[in-house]
C-alpha cells in the first residue's frame, strides 16, 4: 500500500512538473485551436461516438461537434459518469475508441465507472476524454473550481491515467490528440487531455435542439416574481451557475439582504438535496429550492428523496429552460421535455408548470400555502444579461450568515 502511495505521488509530481515546465512562447500574437481540427483529427483516428456534459472552456469545441457531428454519434447526458459509461457500451458494440468531455468539477461523477469498468484491470476501455482545467493554479477563478483545478493532476496520477495538457496551437493539438489515440489504443486504458482556459477558437452554436426562446419569461423575471411572494423567514437555497448570480442580484434590487439565501456555487445537481436537509431539521421555516433543468438531471434521484420526503415546508422550484445555460447554452439530454409529471410519480402532492408572469404570480400565491413536497415548473427562455455580478460575498460568509439566521 505504500509503495503504490509512494508511486501515486511520484507519478503527480512527475506530471505536474512537466506542466509547468512550458517556457515563454516565442510567439507575440496569441494563438487559438481549431475545434474543426481536433474533430477532423479524431475521426481520422477512428473516434466515431462523442460524449459528455457540457463545460465553458469546451463550448467552442462542443458546439461544433453538435454541429457537424449527427445526433446518434454524439450524446449529451445528465452526468459525467453517464458519458463514460455510455461511452464503453459504444466501445462494446464497435470496437472503435469513443470520446468523452467534460469540465474536471464532474470528474468525481466519473470517478466510478473509469476505476470499476473502464480500467484497464477491469474490462479495458480505450477512450479519449477532454477536461477543461477550471481553476488551473495561477489562473483566478471560483472558489470551488479553485480546489477542483490544484488537485485535479494529482487526481489523475492516483487513477493511474495517463494525462497530457492540449497546446494552444493547431499543430501541436494536432499531435497531441494524435498521441493520446495511440496510447489509449496500444493500452486499452482511459487517456486524459486537459484544456486550459482561452485555448479554443471562438465558435457560436448553430443548431437548437429544442427552441425555448419565444417564453416571455428570463430566469431573472421569474427569480424576482418568485421571491417577491416568499416571507421574511423563508430559506432559499440556489442552483449553481446564473441561478444563484441571480438571487444575489435580486436581493440588492429590491433592497433586501442575503441572509436567507444559501448560494450553491459547486455541487451541481445536488442543491435540492441541501434544501431537502435544511426542510427536515426546520421544520418550522418554509425551505425553498430554485434549481435548474440541467443540475436536476444531473441527480434526477434527488426528485425521489424530496418526493417520498412528506416535509409539509419542501418547496421545490424548477426554472426549465432546456439548455446547460452557463456553459455554452448547448441543450440537456431531456430538452423539450417536462418534469411535472415525473415529479408527480415520484410522490410530490403538488404539481404545477407555468410560463408567463401572470400564471407565475398566481402559482406562487398558491404554492406559499400548500403543503409540501410541492413542485413548480417554470418554463423560462435562455441567457443571462452580459453585465450580471457575482456575489460580493465570500462562500465562508454565506455558510456563516445563512446558519446564523437558521438559529433565530
Amino acid at each position: 500500500m505504500l509503495r503504490s502511495t509512494l508511486r501515486h505521488t511520484r507519478n503527480a509530481l512527475r506530471q505536474q512538473r512537466r506542466l509547468m515546465s512550458d517556457g515563454p512562447m516565442d510567439e507575440l500574437e496569441r494563438t487559438f485551436v481549431d475545434p474543426a481540427l481536433i474533430l477532423s483529427t479524431l475521426q481520422k483516428g477512428g473516434v466515431d461516438f462523442f460524449a459528455g456534459v457540457p463545460d465553458s472552456l469546451l463550448k467552442d469545441f462542443c458546439a461544433y461537434v453538435t454541429d457537424n457531428v449527427s445526433p446518434d454519434q454524439h450524446k449529451i447526458t445528465a452526468n459525467e459518469g453517464s458519458s463514460v459509461a455510455m461511452a464503453c457500451g459504444s466501445h462494446f458494440a464497435t470496437g472503435n475508441v469513443p470520446f468523452v468531455y467534460m469540465q474536471n468539477s464532474g470528474l468525481g461523477n466519473a470517478v466510478n465507472p473509469l476505476l470499476s469498468l473502464a480500467d484497464r484491470k477491469v474490462y479495458a476501455v480505450p477512450m479519449v476524454i477532454m477536461i477543461g482545467w477550471r481553476g488551473e493554479p495561477g489562473k483566478k477563478d471560483e472558489p470551488q473550481h479553485i480546489v477542483q483545478g490544484d488537485v485535479l493532476p494529482g487526481m489523475l496520477a492516483s487513477m493511474n491515467l495517463n494525462f497530457d495538457v492540449l497546446p494552444d496551437y493547431n499543430d501541436g493539438a494536432e499531435a497531441c490528440i494524435k498521441n493520446a489515440l495511440n496510447y489509449t489504443k496500444e493500452n486499452q486504458t482511459p487517456t486524459v487531455i486537459l484544456v486550459r482556459k482561452r485555448t479554443f477558437e471562438t465558435y457560436k452554436l448553430q443548431s437548437s435542439t429544442h427552441d425555448f426562446s419565444n417564453f416571455p419569461l428570463t430566469r431573472e423575471d421569474a427569480i424576482e416574481n418568485i421571491l417577491v411572494h416568499l416571507n421574511e423567514w423563508d430559506s432559499v437555497v440556489g442552483t449553481t451557475g446564473f441561478t444563484s448570480r441571480e438571487i444575489f442580484e435580486a436581493r440588492v434590487k429590491h433592497g433586501q439582504g442575503h441572509d436567507n439565501d444559501f448560494l450553491t456555487v459547486g455541487s451541481m445537481g445536488h442543491a435540492s438535496a441541501i434544501a431537502l436537509g435544511i426542510a427536515t431539521q426546520k421544520p418550522s421555516r418554509q425551505t425553498y429550492c430554485i434549481d435548474g433543468d440541467g443540475a436536476c438531471l444531473m441527480h434526477l434521484g434527488n426528485l425521489a428523496a424530496g418526493g417520498t420526503s412528506d416535509q409539509k415546508n419542501f418547496k421545490h422550484i424548477l426554472l426549465n429552460n432546456g439548455v446547460h445555460d452557463s456553459v455554452g447554452a448547448q441543450g440537456t439530454c431531456a430538452s423539450g421535455q417536462q418534469y411535472s409529471d415525473v415529479a408527480k410519480t415520484l410522490g410530490y402532492k403538488s404539481t404545477k408548470i407555468v410560463d408567463n408572469a401572470d400564471d407565475l404570480n398566481a402559482a406562487m400565491e398558491d404554492f406559499v400555502q400548500c403543503d409540501g413536497p410541492a413542485f413548480l415548473e417554470v418554463n423560462i427562455r435562455p441567457g443571462a444579461r452580459s453585465d450580471l455580478g457575482r456575489p460580493t460575498t465570500t462562500t465562508h460568509e454565506n455558510k456563516k450568515n445563512f446558519m446564523a439566521n437558521l438559529r433565530m
